[in-house]
């Protein structure tokens, strides 16, 4: 494995907080009596925090925005879905097991998005071991709901 060790660590510590983030997200929906309310305060606070980064940088990039294909955009769509599934889901199914299906429907579409060098990304064959690692985890949240 000859990837570097900074970004390595820095995906693996925001997988962290995606497992932390979710029962929060879970109790807050509780709390509100609504996933969708608690997805919008959990956005809102997550915009609210990079915003003010953002205009700490300089604001510039900001400017840029009205430049961009629509389709770019759209991960704030894709975003806000994760936090409602995630935010319905975790109280029946757990972290161990909400979290395995999170990365396995990640790992499954991330194998076609390799394949097909999507959105300007170079290209990664499938390979055998990759596959691998895609059952393994399904694997894994077969394993946890035993």
């Amino acid at each position: 494995m000859s990837q570097p060790l900074m970004p390595i660590l820095l995906v693996l510590l925001g997988g962290a907080a995606i497992s932390v983030q979710a029962p929060i997200n879970g109790a807050l929906a509780r709390s509100l009596m609504s996933p969708v309310a608690a997805a919008a305060v959990s956005f809102g606070v997550g915009f609210a925090v990079l915003a003010l980064f953002t205009l700490t940088q300089g604001g510039s990039a900001l400017a840029r925005l009205g430049a961009v294909p629509l389709w770019q955009i759209a991960g704030g769509l894709l975003g806000a879905f994760y936090i409602f599934a995630m935010t319905s889901a975790i109280g029946s199914l757990g972290v161990v097991t909400a979290m395995s299906a999170l990365v396995l429907g990640q790992l499954v579409t991330a194998l076609l998005l390799d394949r097909i060098g999507a959105f300007g990304l170079m290209a990664q064959p499938v390979s055998p071991q990759r596959i691998a690692a895609v059952v393994l985890v399904g694997l894994g949240l077969v394993l946890s709901r035993l």
